[in-house]
């Protein structure tokens, strides 16, 4: 089966983890018959993009596109007039039988078109909460996004979410009814993976995600603030990069946690299953998550990871069973779900094995592929 990704997310040069969620599973899907080409696409005022030599091989196409959220409804039109002769020319070499467009605008759009040019069928995954495009975009151009994204959904054969959270936020965009499956992302078990004993080093809090509100790294260095009296010995490592940063850096001097926080900005995936193992408690307390990657790869590291009720991890987390929840937006909650955990190295020990143990059973990148090439496979019949 030969399968043609398309993806505005992809590991770059300078970042090798973005993307990283398309990336990584193609070489499972490969492992299991798939034989895979991967369009990486930029718009050119975003400037060039190299390719992340650690990678799975892709072509980083760059295509015209009108800046902002006034051109985002209507990008997927200029990216399919950039790629359909080159898409044509690898159908007519070797027959693609599937397209996966990675979000609807405007990778999905472009797989439309080329659908509708040469009769390719199309899957689509959406990784957000965001389904629509129309909470980025406000205003008439959101509404222009949100028509675009339904014609989308409604024209794919399998519309691909990453959580039941997120194929509600489809479903409840339209009253129509979408041709929906939920395809948890999966983790490497073997990069990710149990390191030395954090019960016997000076206890540190590890989050990771991009600087912005959502994350919640405020609500973090909040609830950091109040247990400070209780842990004196307890530190933080923030990864991730963001217009937030300054805000935060501000933030600690004012809560007077600074000495305690270290701000380590981007980092490869290597750098960063490193950072896991040495931590002792892995936290984003993000209140807009469609799912998150980084929670898997806290567990599979066998270190106990905290998120938010009523977020997509909700479907993976069992509150003190395999991991930990907390209310969204709560300093409180957070903070004395910290001061549990932190005092008490049996249950957070549990709590990593049984966390371990859920990511072995059906959330590695393994388990990923099939279920990926199992949606391949009805989709080409």
């Amino acid at each position: 089966m030969r399968v043609l990704t398309i993806t505005p997310f992809y590991p770059s040069a300078v970042d090798d983890g973005h993307g990283c969620f398309v990336s990584e599973p193609l070489l499972w899907t490969e492992r299991i018959g798939v034989s895979n080409v991967v369009l990486a696409v930029q718009p050119l005022h975003r400037g060039k993009v190299e390719l992340s030599p650690a990678a799975s091989r892709a072509e980083w196409i760059r295509y015209l596109s009108v800046p902002g959220g006034w051109g985002l409804s209507g990008a997927g039109a200029f990216l399919f007039a950039r790629i359909v002769g080159h898409v044509r020319a690898l159908h007519r070499d070797r027959r693609i039988d599937v397209i996966h467009a990675h979000a609807p605008l405007p990778c999905g759009h472009a797989a439309l078109l080329l659908n509708r040019e040469l009769g390719i069928p199309f899957v689509v995954s959406v990784h957000g909460l965001d389904a629509y495009s129309d909470v980025q975009v406000g205003g008439r151009p959101g509404q222009w996004c949100r028509r675009a994204s339904q014609m989308v959904y409604r024209s794919a054969r399998r519309v691909i979410c990453v959580s039941e959270h997120v194929r509600k936020q489809v479903l409840n965009g339209s009253v129509e009814t979408y041709h929906t499956s939920v395809v948890y992302n999966g983790v490497d078990p073997e990069l990710f993976a149990t390191g030395r004993d954090a019960r016997s080093e000076r206890p540190t809090i590890l989050s990771v995600g991009n600087l912005i509100p959502t994350k919640g790294q405020a609500i973090l260095l909040r609830a950091l603030a109040a247990i400070r009296g209780e842990h004196r010995d307890v530190t933080c490592e923030i990864v991730g990069d963001g217009h937030e940063r300054e805000h935060l850096e501000q933030l600690t001097r004012q809560l007077n946690v600074d000495d305690r926080v270290r701000f380590l900005g981007r980092k490869s995936r290597r750098e960063l299953a490193d950072a896991f193992r040495r931590c002792t408690l892995f936290v984003l307390p993000s209140y807009y998550e469609g799912l998150g990657c980084v929670y898997l790869e806290a567990m599979a590291s066998e270190r106990v990871a905290i998120g938010c009720r009523g977020q997509g991890i909700e479907e993976i987390i069992r509150h003190g069973i395999n991991g930990w929840l907390s209310d969204p937006r709560s300093v409180g909650d957070l903070a004395s779900g910290l001061a549990r955990l932190l005092s008490d190295s049996n249950l957070r020990s549990t709590i990593a094995t049984r966390g371990r143990l859920t990511i072995l059973q059906g959330l590695t990148l393994a388990h990923q592929a099939a279920r990926l090439v199992a949606i391949y496979g009805e989709v080409a019949a």
